[in-house]
């Protein structure tokens, strides 16, 4: 039986919280419909088929790399090594991996890229979802933990009101740092 895992990321691009990225190997015999790319789907329906995920996929993974591994890592090393954890925690070895996007993560199984991958392969499309829901749990934790920046609405991306409170309280220790609207705050 082919087992083809699917990988994708959420995160690259915020200037706060960690980098978050999954894997999954669909079961073929409970097949989920209606999966795509988590940025097209509502927060509700992201969270139905989070769970839809969760207890029908034949296994999966999340992995993430943290705020100072994005620092250090600089942010497409730092997805990459996400995406090595969310693989590392799959129960079953991919015969083939699917990853959304044109960047070789150099997994050690046979690997396809597939730009937007999330729209047209169910277990990128899994992977996706379950790497934003997770994220964007993440940043409701980290918004508790650090008031004041909207990183519960925003999930950390650059809007103006992320950009005003950055300028007006500084940054709060889960910012990238190594992100130029950071720096410029610091």
């Amino acid at each position: 039986m082919e087992l083809m895992a699917g990988v994708d990321e959420a995160g690259r691009g915020p200037w706060a919280g960690p980098v978050v990225a999954a894997a999954v190997i669909l079961n073929p015999d409970k097949p989920i419909e209606g999966l795509t790319d988590s940025k097209k789907l509502s927060e509700k329906k992201r969270d139905f088929f989070y769970d839809e995920i969760i207890a029908n996929a034949l296994c999966y993974g999340v992995g993430e790399a943290s705020v100072e591994e994005i620092d250090r890592l600089n942010i497409l090393q730092a997805t990459f090594l996400a995406m090595h954890r969310a693989i590392a925690q799959l129960s079953f070895s991919p015969t083939c991996v699917l990853v959304d996007g044109s960047q070789d993560p150099k997994f050690s199984y046979p690997t396809k890229m597939i730009i937007q991958g999330d729209l047209t392969e169910p277990c990128i499309s899994a992977a996706s979802i379950l790497a934003k829901v997770t994220r964007d749990r993440m940043m409701l934790e980290l918004d508790a933990k650090y008031p004041g920046y909207g990183l519960g609405r925003h999930k950390g991306y650059g809007t103006k009101i992320h950009q005003s409170a950055l300028k007006e309280k500084g940054a709060s220790p889960c910012h990238r740092r190594s992100f130029r609207p950071v720096l410029e705050c610091l």
